[in-house]
């Protein structure tokens, strides 16, 4: 992902330095504003590396069209130069490779970081050699005109060869010894990726050799043969206590005070670790030592907030997906490790977020639904559903949705988009759960309508169904993966819905707590939970039957839990993961002791 729009940038450097010296005369539409939007695009990416490099390209234009307007005779003495053949041009050899990249679906690589080993992307272009006993090329000679000044357009012959040089250095040495010696030095800094080293390195590799994950003896064959037998172990713990049936879920096995108001909650399928997300960080957990491993800046821009995580390779090694209501994805590995946490790739997943429309009440007996609409907002910072993922890790596709009008699908693997399903609603998706047997995507929306998509079908037919039952906001829309799953789908009014997709209605109807801010469903139990805004959580059978209450914490506070904020379900193991407006975080078990 990043690697193209590094070279995005790479190649704008060089347009850019030939067109900065008649940036200031050009047409709206012309390939220069063009250019100029791009750039303005890249300098707010949310990749670190990729928006300095932009902001350093368009510092330089503004440094130039600066020393141009401060000195008119810089542009009107400048003198028509010969422009040189490409074919004399010349590329020295990348120097040694040092760095490597990480895919997120399979093995593979992206280019490395900017550093001081890459090469140059200002170097200057090479003179044209010059055989034994013949003379070097010589300028034409030059006829003023119109009062001894060249006019503006010899400087760049009307037509010419996009990397073509321009004026030379020794022809505006003149010029350039006017100018103030910060913005000379600003101009020459050195603009550098690594892009040439990483294909160096990629290209290198011995094609016949056996992959280091293929050999038997080798360190990483062995970790990963651990962790399958790890994972192998823990859904077969988790199965037998799931089937046993689950008749209480009260037990407090974890409680601590997170750093900030949790927002999105996220168990790690294998670990004994918990990413807790507020605002704009993130804080991991060690839920069975009830210890803290590590807590860092997510990079989001200080007004948006993180409103969606999922777990990258969870059975593998693992990465971590977050992502913020800007429509920003970032990707992090060696978190959690007591390593510092390392941005892997981010990139714009959605673009021009909407504002909100949660949707009008249909009469004045849902003004609860309204309050609740007005709770949700000021507990996250602001309206609205930001934006909302799934993961597919069987086919790397993430499917991302939120404040606009399309549920957009990227390939990880290819690094690319390939599909946007538009929703057909004047709302925002709330909820995104997807079905890769089937290839059906369900989708919960702030007017209170589910809607299921088949992506094998086109753009203007892949919805073949919308369910129109619920009156206000959906909290949560669950597409269970079973052949003949259900879908279950809730709302702030506490009405929980089961849905068969070949059926027009709901076959069964549940009703639950009023006032609902946050809901999970259990993925492997038939378990649900739902928590209020009136502080306290209940957990639901799939009869609707409540297993247990909880309104207090348990030990030496014993005080009355917060307003919830959030909670999420274990993927396999009978746990409950809650965070409150007074920055708690617990974790309730149907058993004390699991292991």
């Amino acid at each position: 992902m990043v690697s193209h729009v590094v070279c995005e940038c790479w190649i704008i450097m060089y347009m850019v330095n030939h067109a900065v010296c008649v940036f200031a005369g050009v047409s709206f539409n012309s390939v220069y504003t063009q250019i100029w939007r791009v750039l303005l695009h890249l300098a707010a990416d949310p990749f670190p590396e990729v928006s300095d490099l932009a902001m350093k390209v368009l510092n330089s234009i503004a440094y130039k069209a600066l020393s141009l307007s401060l000195s008119p005779q810089a542009t009107m003495n400048a003198r028509p130069q010969r422009i040189l053949d490409s074919g004399c041009l010349t590329q020295s050899a990348p120097a040694s490779p040092t760095s490597k990249g990480t895919h997120i679906h399979q093995a593979g690589g992206s280019p490395p970081m900017p550093s001081a080993s890459s090469s140059s992307l200002t170097n200057e272009v090479p003179k044209p050699p010059t055989r034994v006993g013949e003379q070097p090329p010589t300028r034409p000679p030059y006829t003023p005109t119109l009062g001894g000044q060249a006019p503006h357009s010899h400087q760049f012959p009307r037509t010419r060869k996009m990397f073509d040089k321009g004026p030379s250095g020794s022809e505006q040495a003149g010029d350039d010894a006017d100018d103030p010696g910060g913005h000379k030095a600003y101009m020459n800094a050195n603009l550098s990726t690594g892009l040439c080293d990483w294909s160096a390195k990629y290209f290198a590799q011995p094609v016949m050799k056996i992959p280091e994950e293929h050999d038997v003896e080798s360190q990483v064959r062995k970790e990963r043969e651990w962790r399958f037998l790890r994972n192998a172990r823990v859904r077969k713990q988790s199965q037998r206590i799931t089937q046993r049936g689950v008749t209480r879920l009260d037990d407090q096995i974890f409680i601590n005070r997170n750093p900030g108001v949790p927002s999105v909650v996220k168990f790690h399928p294998f670990n004994p670790c918990i990413a807790v997300a507020d605002k704009d960080s993130i804080c991991f957990w060690d839920w069975e030592k009830g210890e803290r491993l590590d807590y860092f800046y997510n990079g989001n821009p200080r007004y948006t907030r993180i409103t969606a995580m999922e777990y990258l390779n969870g059975h593998d090694c693992s990465l971590l997906l977050t992502a913020t209501d800007d429509g920003a994805l970032r990707i992090w590995k060696n978190f959690a490790d007591q390593r510092n946490p390392e941005m892997v790739t981010a990139w714009q997943g959605l673009s021009d977020m909407l504002p909100t429309t949660r949707g009008q009440p249909s009469s004045s007996s849902h003004s609860l639904a309204r309050r609740v609409s007005i709770y949700l907002d000021r507990s996250k910072g602001q309206g609205g559903a930001g934006m909302v993922v799934d993961w597919e890790q069987e086919t790397g596709l993430l499917m991302t949705s939120g404040d606009v009008r399309v549920i957009r699908i990227w390939d990880t693997e290819r690094e690319m988009k390939v599909q946007d399903i538009p929703t057909g609603a004047d709302s925002c998706v709330t909820s995104l759960s997807c079905d890769s047997q089937r290839s059906l995507i369900a989708a919960g929306l702030g007017d209170g309508s589910v809607r299921v998509y088949d992506r094998r079908m086109g753009a203007n037919e892949c919805r073949v169904m919308t369910y129109r039952e619920h009156s206000s906001w959906v909290v949560k829309a669950h597409l269970q993966k079973q052949t003949d799953g259900k879908i279950i789908s809730v709302s702030v009014d506490g009405d929980v819905r089961f849905f068969e997709l070949r059926s027009p209605d709901s076959v069964n109807v549940l009703q639950t707590v009023k006032g609902l801010t946050a809901l999970d469903i259990h993925p492997q139990a038939n378990l649900f939970a739902c928590g209020s805004m009136n502080q306290f959580i209940a957990v639901y059978n799939s009869s609707g039957d409540v297993i247990s209450n909880i309104k207090y914490y348990e030990g030496f506070m014993g005080q009355r839990i917060g307003a919830i904020s959030c909670l999420a379900f274990h993927p396999y193991w009978p746990h409950l993961a809650v965070g409150s407006n007074d920055y708690y975080m617990s974790i309730y078990s149907a058993e004390k002791r699991l292991r």
